[in-house]
């Protein structure tokens, strides 16, 4: 093992025996760190930790920025994070070992541990936990804040609170000692946790805050060093058996993108199993891809590590990092930036892996959007971002998404509140888009909201009353942001 210093950031290379087969490595490690500093950069991202594993062996890590602005203190392997809902992962393994024990049954009505919240018969753990209990029963995919309920489910069925149980069973036996459910700021102060400071963007970086409280969807914190043991732990089974790991990567329906606790999907014939924490002040991301026996970690001190991809919708590949990640340890993609500019921007056929080239493409244009609300110059990068995808893959219904029709109505949106005049430059595509998208979901709330919202940006408001009114009569939906956007929509018009 050796330290490198490159673009500022502090390396732990893994070397091999032979120089020929270390330089490689070097190789991509240098240009993963070169593009992690333009996305610290780009995100304004105060502290950023990221590991890489392969073969249970950590060959890359580094930490860059600070854990506090004002002490100029930098960011080091003594600092923790709250990882938000990086806390399903664990949870998850939490109710596996119960359905091992014989306690939990996937397939028993969720109401048999929380009658008095009176949900349906057909509700049952496994759709609860696969965040398919809404709309159309085990059906679709609807990220839900339902996940919260299994804390009841694992205190009820282990006899034990929910601190104890995970304590007994996860961290104690993995020996964390940087790992803790987070309930107060008194505990920070009796433990000394050393939590890397929060920030926001607002005008510039700003002093954040830290949510406390925990439950089965969030509430850890944790370091770089014990989600690799406990990482660990879940590829060599033993927390949990390979059979239960293998039914938590792929939940109630292979085809849908969330396992029991975590995220899992197809890219480019990969599997790739994920999950990703999300706080107002803090993120994180675990990215397994199993073929290859490797496994990428990130913390990050603000949210934006997360919030521009839009991780929600359950496509990893949306993200910035990601792609990174993925073209540097998986593709070898060498030839390809990962920020493009208008000038830098070549044409598709100059690469061999097309698909991957135009995700790209669709991931920096989010991000750009994003930003936007910030910069208001990078609505127009986003712009010509996604006209160089329309003009150089014109089937764009074949591969546009929830995560596209988000970034083309937000970008109508920005238009809107920066007082810029109509934007109507992906009208066209975001009527077909959402058409062919509302036929294969039409409870989908995101869908309804996006174009509630787009059409109320047009000045329509009985096709918006139409979208916002699928909302708030869905049957089967908790509430939710999209729910009182559309609640507050429809009364705005009543008064």
């Amino acid at each position: 093992m050796r330290l490198l210093l490159v673009f500022g950031f502090i390396i732990i290379s893994v070397s091999s025996c032979a120089k020929k087969k270390e330089e490689p490595q070097f190789d991509r490690a240098k240009q993963f760190t070169k593009e992690l500093a333009q996305l610290k950069d780009y995100f304004q991202i105060p502290g950023l930790a990221v590991s890489i594993e392969k073969d249970d062996e950590i060959i890359y890590k580094n930490y860059s920025g600070y854990a506090d602005l004002k002490l100029q203190t930098e960011l080091d392997s003594t600092h923790i994070f709250p990882i938000a809902s990086l806390t399903k992962v664990f949870s998850g393994v939490l109710i596996m070992k119960l359905v091992e024990q014989g306690k939990v049954s996937l397939d028993e009505p969720i109401k048999t541990y929380v009658p008095q919240m009176n949900p349906s018969d057909s509700i049952l753990v496994k759709h609860i936990l696969s965040h398919t209990s809404q709309g159309d029963i085990g059906k679709k995919f609807y990220y839900s804040s339902r996940f919260g309920i299994l804390t009841n489910v694992i205190e009820k069925a282990s006899g034990l609170s929910f601190k104890e149980y995970m304590d007994s069973e996860i961290f104690q036996p993995l020996g964390l000692k940087n790992t803790h459910l987070l309930k107060d700021s008194l505990q920070v102060v009796q433990n000394n946790l050393n939590i890397a400071k929060p920030y926001r963007i607002e005008n510039g970086v700003e002093p954040g805050f830290i949510d406390y409280g925990f439950s089965s969807s969030a509430g850890i914190v944790s370091d770089l060093n014990d989600l690799s043991t406990f990482n660990q732990a879940l590829d060599r089974n033993t927390l949990i058996t390979e059979k239960s790991k293998n039914l938590i990567f792929t939940g109630v329906d292979k085809s849908l993108p969330y396992g029991f606790g975590i995220f899992s999907q197809e890219f480019q014939g990969l599997e790739l199993v994920w999950a990703y924490g999300q706080y107002d002040c803090y993120s994180s991301l675990l990215l397994k891809v199993p073929s290859k026996k490797l496994t990428l970690t990130m913390l990050a001190n603000n949210n934006l590590l997360s919030d521009p991809a839009r991780l929600i919708y359950g496509d990893a590949t949306s993200s910035l990092f990601v792609l990174s990640f993925l073209k540097n340890y998986v593709y070898s993609l060498d030839d390809m930036n990962l920020l493009e500019t208008k000038e830098s921007i070549k044409n598709k056929e100059q690469y061999v892996n097309q698909d991957f080239y135009r995700e790209k493409l669709l991931a920096q244009a989010l991000a750009e959007s994003f930003m936007a609300r910030f910069d208001v110059k990078k609505m127009k990068t986003s712009v010509e971002l996604l006209n160089t995808v329309f003009s150089e893959f014109p089937n764009y219904l074949e591969y546009t998404d929830l995560t596209v029709l988000h970034n083309l109505t937000f970008l109508k949106d920005i238009a809107f509140h920066m007082k810029l005049g109509e934007f109507n430059e992906f009208d066209e595509k975001i009527e077909a888009i959402s058409t062919k998208l509302l036929k294969e979901d039409p409870q989908n709330p995101y869908l309804n909201v996006y174009m509630g919202i787009y059409h109320d940006r047009k000045g329509d408001n009985d096709k918006a009353k139409y979208y916002f009114e699928r909302i708030v009569k869905s049957n089967n939906f908790s509430k939710n942001w999209y729910t009182a956007e559309a609640e507050n929509w429809i009364k705005g018009q009543e008064n």
